[in-house]
């Protein structure tokens, strides 16, 4: 996923440095969509540009050195593609606590406890995270802005249910 999001912001900001990219990326709070690091953000970028996708591009001549991007022809083609294959894909949650939640009567009691607790602050950290996003001073799309809002939507139920749990845990 990191490449679409690479090739999207260089449609958003052709000549942009790699830098600046990964500064977008984490302003605009990608990670909440996609695990990314500043090493795979750079080999995806390298990635992108061995592939012919994107090229780098002299600004000016005083800054020979540095790195300015835009997307080729072939790289508007992957993004298309890349549009496609996300935009269509369904994926189930993937929680591992759900497969933690499946052996809870095998589990000691307080560890449960233990367990939904951190699931509880963990959620709380995330809504946080999203809440920042929306009243951030930047700018997010419309559809952006969206999604990050049915990320909260969906956090608070997960905070409802796991607050739940933990009034029943002896019943688990």
């Amino acid at each position: 996923m990191i490449p679409l999001l690479i090739l999207g912001l260089l449609i958003q900001n052709p000549g942009a440095h790699g830098y600046e990219l990964l500064a977008q990326m984490e302003e605009r709070h990608y990670k909440y969509i996609v695990n990314f690091t500043k090493g795979s953000f750079y080999y995806n970028l390298q990635q992108l540009e061995e592939k012919n996708l994107i090229k780098q591009v002299n600004q000016s001549e005083q800054s020979r050195e540095s790195h300015h991007y835009v997307i080729t022809e072939p790289g508007e083609a992957e993004f298309q593609k890349l549009m496609y294959q996300y935009g269509a894909k369904t994926e189930y949650v993937n929680l591992s606590f759900y497969a933690a939640l499946l052996f809870a009567k095998e589990y000691k009691s307080d560890n449960m406890v233990k367990l939904i607790k951190i699931q509880i602050e963990q959620t709380d950290a995330k809504i946080l995270l999203l809440k920042d996003a929306l009243d951030g001073e930047h700018q997010l799309s419309k559809y952006f802005r969206k999604m990050l809002e049915n990320s909260v939507s969906h956090h608070l139920v997960n905070l409802e249910w796991f607050n739940s749990l933990l009034k029943d845990v002896d019943c688990l």
